[in-house]
C-alpha cells in the first residue's frame, strides 16, 4: 500500500472517529462541567462546602462510573448487532438493558443513601460528615433515571447516532446553573442549603435528561427499525446474565480507576479542608481533560464493534490504532498547557493562595499522566469494540490497585521511602498505576486483534 493511500486510510477514519466522538466529547464536557460548577460555586459559599462537595464526589462518582460502566456492555453489543444488519434484535437486547439499569442504579442509590460508614471508617473530619451525607442523599434520587438513561444513550451510540446526548448534556449543563443557584442560595422559597442544594440540583438534571432522552428515542425516525417500544417484557436472565458477563468487567475496571482518586480524597480528609480543596481542584480540572480521550475511547467502541459486526477485523484493528494515535496527541497539547497554566486554572476555582498552591502542585502530576491515562482508556474503549473485558478488568485492577496506590501511600503516607509527601506522594502513585496500565493494555489490545484477524483467516 502506498504512503498516500495510508495516508488516506488515515485520513477517513479519523473523521469518521471524530464524527462520533465529537458530539460525546460535548456531552462529557458538559456533563463534567456540572461537577465543575458545583465545585465553582460551593467554594464561594465556604471551604467547608466546598471540602464536603469534594468528599461526596469522591464516593458517589466511582459508584457512578462503576454503574454506568456496567451498563456500557449495550454499546458494543447494538454496535455489532447494527454492523451486521441484525437491527430487529436490537430492541429485545435494550429492553432487557433498561431492566439492568433498573436495578443497578436503584442499589447505587441505597448504597449512596447509606455511605456515612465509608467517611467514618476514613476518620473525616467530623464536622464535614453530615453535609458530605446531605449532599450524596440527595444525588442518589437520581440515580435510577440516570441509569435509565444511561442505556438508551449507549444504544443510540451503538447506532452511531451520538448527537442526543451532546444536547441533552449541554440543556442539563445549562439546567443545573440556575439550580445550583436556587437550591445553594435558598430561592424561589426554598431554604439555603449551601453545598447540599448542589446534589439536590444534580438529581433534578438526572430525571430531566432521561425524560429528553426518552422522547428522543421514541420519535426519532433513526430508532424505529429497532422497535425499542413496541411492546413490553419481563426481564429475561439469560439475556441480562449476558449483559452483566461484558459489563461487570467494563464498571469494574472503570471503577478501580476512578475509586483510587475518591481513596485518595478520603486518606487526606484527616489533613484538613485546605488541603481537600486543592484536591478537589486538581481532580475536578483534569477529570475535564480527561473526558476528550474518554470520549475518544467510547467512539473507538462503536467503531471497532461495527467493523466487527461487519465481519472486516482488519478494519476493526486500524480503526483502534487511528483512535490511539488521536488520544495520544490530544495528550501532548494537554499535559503542556496544563503544567504552564497550572496556577491560572486554580485561580479560576478560589480566590484562596493556600488552597491555589496546594493545587497548582498537584496539577503538575495531573499533566504528566495525560500520555498514559490517554493510552490506557482509549485502548480500554477499544477493548470493549471486541467485548474483551475480563482481561482488561484484572490488568486493570492489579495496575491500579496492585502498584499505582501502594506506591502512592507508600511515598505519601508513610516513611518508607523518606519524610511523606502528601498528597504529592499520593498522586505520583497515581502516575505510576496509570502507566503500567497503558503499557499493559495496549499489549492487551494487540493480541485481541491479532487474534480476531486469525479467526477470521
Amino acid at each position: 500500500m502506498s504512503t498516500d493511500t495510508r495516508l488516506g486510510r488515515v485520513r477517513t477514519e479519523l473523521r469518521n472517529l471524530l464524527i462520533l466522538a465529537t458530539p460525546i466529547i460535548i456531552a462529557q464536557l458538559a456533563h463534567t462541567a456540572m461537577g465543575f460548577v458545583d465545585t465553582l460555586m460551593a467554594g464561594r459559599v465556604s471551604p467547608q462546602d466546598l471540602a464536603a462537595v469534594a468528599l461526596g464526589n469522591s464516593i458517589w462518582v466511582p459508584i457512578f462510573l462503576l454503574m454506568t460502566g456496567i451498563l456500557l456492555a449495550t454499546t458494543p453489543k447494538v454496535a455489532q448487532r447494527f454492523g451486521a444488519g441484525e437491527e430487529a434484535e436490537i430492541g429485545p437486547l435494550v429492553r432487557q438493558a433498561l431492566w439492568l439499569a433498573l436495578a443497578v442504579g436503584g442499589s447505587a442509590a441505597t448504597l449512596l443513601w447509606n455511605a456515612e460508614f465509608i467517611l467514618r471508617t476514613m476518620n473525616v473530619d467530623p464536622a464535614l460528615i453530615a453535609p458530605a451525607m446531605g449532599y450524596l442523599r440527595a444525588v442518589a434520587c437520581g440515580f435510577p433515571a440516570v441509569a435509565l438513561y444511561h442505556v438508551l444513550r449507549c444504544f443510540s451510540d451503538g447506532l452511531g447516532h451520538t448527537r442526543p446526548s451532546m444536547v441533552l448534556g449541554i440543556l442539563g449543563l445549562l439546567l443545573n446553573i440556575p439550580a445550583n443557584y436556587i437550591f445553594i442560595y435558598g430561592k424561589l422559597g426554598l431554604p439555603a442549603m449551601g453545598g447540599v442544594g448542589c446534589g439536590w440540583a444534580t438529581a433534578l438534571v438526572m430525571g430531566f435528561m432521561l425524560i429528553g432522552m426518552l422522547v428522543w428515542v421514541k420519535w426519532a425516525p433513526y430508532y424505529r427499525a429497532s422497535a425499542l417500544f413496541a411492546h413490553f417484557e419481563w426481564p429475561q436472565w439469560t439475556v441480562i446474565k449476558r449483559l452483566l458477563s461484558i459489563g461487570v468487567p467494563i464498571g469494574v475496571a472503570v471503577f478501580a480507576e476512578s475509586s483510587i482518586f475518591a481513596v485518595i480524597a478520603l486518606l487526606i480528609g484527616g489533613l484538613g479542608a485546605t488541603v481537600v480543596a486543592g484536591h478537589q481542584i486538581a481532580l475536578n480540572f483534569s477529570s475535564m481533560v480527561f473526558m476528550i480521550p474518554y470520549s475518544l475511547a467510547m467512539a473507538a467502541t462503536v467503531r471497532v464493534g461495527q467493523a466487527l459486526g461487519r465481519g472486516q477485523p482488519r478494519e476493526a484493528r486500524f480503526a483502534a490504532g487511528v483512535s490511539m494515535g488521536a488520544a495520544l496527541g490530544y495528550a501532548c497539547v494537554s499535559a503542556s498547557l496544563m503544567f504552564l497554566l497550572r496556577e491560572q486554572i486554580a485561580q479560576i476555582y478560589t480566590p484562596d493562595k493556600t488552597v491555589i498552591a496546594v493545587a497548582a502542585t498537584l496539577i503538575v502530576y495531573a499533566a504528566l499522566f495525560q500520555f498514559s491515562d490517554a493510552i490506557q482508556v482509549t485502548a480500554a474503549g477499544a477493548l470493549r469494540g471486541y467485548q474483551d473485558t475480563r482481561i482488561t478488568m484484572l490488568l486493570t485492577l492489579f495496575a491500579y490497585w496492585g502498584i499505582g496506590l501502594p506506591v502512592g501511600y507508600a511515598l505519601g503516607l508513610s516513611d518508607l521511602f523518606g519524610e511523606p509527601s502528601g498528597p504529592s506522594g499520593l498522586w505520583q502513585g497515581l502516575v505510576v498505576g496509570l502507566t503500567c496500565a497503558a503499557a499493559m493494555l495496549t499489549v492487551r489490545l494487540a493480541r485481541s486483534a491479532r487474534k480476531r484477524i486469525r479467526r477470521a483467516g
